[in-house]
């Protein structure tokens, strides 16, 4: 058994020694242009890092930047409104200060005017009032509170606004709260 051993030891040495001898070391010539192209491709490395990372943080700065903007914008639309109320208000006040025996005609006078500058800022401000009357019944515009029979109209037909519905551009800030005709 040992014989065997010693052969199968002696024809693994025989086969390392048979294998093509290692290829010499790399020359320093080749060695250097290595570890610069390796160097090269390290410094590249941290610029693109360092670009991604300056464009991750202009990105995040825009996105506060806007929404501040929104921010400020929606108060400024807010304020502006507010702003056009405060006429009315003062209007509404002197109409509560005035004394109680003159209230009759002149009290009637000052809630028309009042009424009159709401419904002028409602309009500078793109509010249409909604005309359902005589309009086929349309859930978008219009929300139907009671039912009537009627003779003169037909079936869906909207007979009485009951309260007004507005509009700001296309958009139902309120539908009209009215009542239908039905057969």
């Amino acid at each position: 058994m040992t014989d065997e051993r010693d052969e199968s030891v002696g024809s693994a040495d025989a086969a390392v020694s048979e294998a093509p001898p290692e290829q010499p070391d790399l020359s320093a010539e080749a060695r250097s242009a290595k570890a610069d192209l390796l160097a090269e491709l390290r410094r590249e490395k941290e610029a693109l890092q360092d670009r991604l990372l300056r464009t991750a943080a202009e990105f995040d700065n825009y996105r506060k930047r806007i929404d501040r903007d929104r921010r400020d914008q929606a108060d400024n639309a807010i304020a502006d409104a507010l702003e056009d109320l405060l006429p009315i208000i003062d209007n509404l006040e002197l109409a509560l200060d005035a004394p109680a025996g003159t209230r009759g005609e002149g009290f009637r006078k000052g809630v028309e005017l009042i009424h009159q500058q709401m419904m002028d800022l409602l309009k500078r401000r793109g509010v249409k009032p909604i005309q359902p009357v005589g309009a086929d019944f349309d859930p978008r515009f219009h929300h139907a509170v009671a039912q009537e029979p009627s003779a003169n109209h037909r079936e869906g037909e909207v007979i009485e606004e009951l309260r007004r519905g507005y509009m700001l551009g296309e958009r139902v800030l309120r539908p009209a709260m009215v009542k239908v005709a039905k057969a």
